[in-house]
């Protein structure tokens, strides 16, 4: 069998009878994380909200994910429907939830982290803010909280733990979103599923989806902020950021995130395009993807003597950049002692 389309359902089906109650659908993505996973699970499980179904899905984990997630659901007999899957090969993230939407019936997609825990009543208030606006805006993001252990940042209101993200009620055309890219968190948003259905998948290999699925947003029916912590967010997970040791490490991040983003640049122009806004987003696009091509083809290129006429032919790019990418990708030797330096110093 092939994993990637096994599925395994619990609980009855579900549709929306209520007009004013439409069916929701909860995407859980995990990766490699047997040991929150289960807190994620039971979060989801616990919503006061229904009609709900509930996608929960694990990204080809290498360890006991999957396991801890049917462990999580062996004995459930609410009244949420519950899917599970497992792919066979590691989707990423835009890939993998762009997956469980086209498997997902529901008009509201709420996204939940396997590392993170919505708060019981999540669902219930996202549709209340939907039907507040008639169901016309196609995204909403929520405030969230962070717990266990992780460092505490100062929130926009003043109160210790809480993460506001920008406002994006504020939003409303290109021209917005063109001028500031709101500072985002993915993890607490819901979309529409007309998204979906005007712009299609995301394509694979973006680092993340909050800041795609937010453009779309803007650029349709438009994106507002629920001012309330309804996620329970656990900085440090896969979210966070890992601690580089080596100038090696340190040049694997690089060409991924490089990677990330030329993926993100041509998921925006695809998009613009579909939105009418096309020729603006290639204009405004011109000098992430300067840089991105840089760093690309700066690495894919076969010696110093080559490296250095991409460096000496790139006058558009900031001098600096120019410098330091070159000497990570020629002679990364010169940043050893650097890194060996931060080593000892945090030791």
């Amino acid at each position: 069998m092939n994993l990637e389309d096994e599925r395994t359902e619990a609980g009855p089906a579900v549709s929306a009878n209520d007009a004013s109650r439409p069916l929701v659908s909860m995407l859980l993505i995990a990766y490699n994380q047997a040991g929150v996973i289960a807190d994620a699970v039971a979060g989801a499980l616990a919503q006061r909200y229904s009609p709900l179904e509930i996608l929960i899905s694990d990204d080809c984990s290498s360890d006991g994910t999957f396991a801890a997630i049917e462990a999580a659901v062996r004995d459930y007999r609410g009244p949420h429907r519950v899917v599970l899957n497992r792919n066979e090969k590691n989707a990423g993230i835009s890939a993998h939830l762009s997956q469980l939407a086209a498997k997902s019936q529901g008009d509201l997609l709420v996204v939940t982290a396997g590392d993170d825990v919505s708060s019981p009543e999540r669902c219930e208030r996202l549709v209340a803010c939907w039907n507040a606006h008639g169901r016309k805006i196609d995204l909403i993001a929520s405030d969230l909280e962070e717990f266990e252990g992780a460092k505490g940042q100062q929130g926009k209101d003043g109160e210790a733990g809480r993460i506001a993200p920008t406002d994006l009620g504020q939003y409303r055309n290109f021209d917005d979103w063109a001028r500031e890219r709101p500072w985002l968190v993915g993890a607490s948003h819901a979309w529409s599923r007309r998204l979906f259905e005007r712009f299609g998948p995301m394509l694979p290999g973006a680092m993340a989806e909050d800041q795609i699925m937010t453009f779309r947003a803007v650029m349709s029916g438009g994106a507002v902020s629920l001012r309330e912590p309804l996620v329970r967010y656990r900085r440090g997970g896969l979210s966070g950021k890992k601690r580089l040791r080596t100038v090696e490490q340190f040049i694997a991040r690089v060409k991924q995130t490089n990677a990330f983003g030329l993926v993100e640049s041509a998921q925006f122009e695809r998009d613009a395009d579909i939105a009418g806004v096309g020729d603006a987003m290639r204009a405004l696009l011109v000098p992430k993807l300067a840089r991105e091509c840089y760093v690309r083809d700066l690495f894919a290129a076969r010696g110093f003597g080559e490296r250095l006429m991409l460096a000496l032919r790139r006058p558009h790019i900031k001098l600096g950049f120019r410098i330091r990418m070159f000497l990570y990708a020629a002679c990364p030797s010169v940043y050893r002692p650097f890194f060996a330096l931060r080593a000892l110093v945090k030791r």
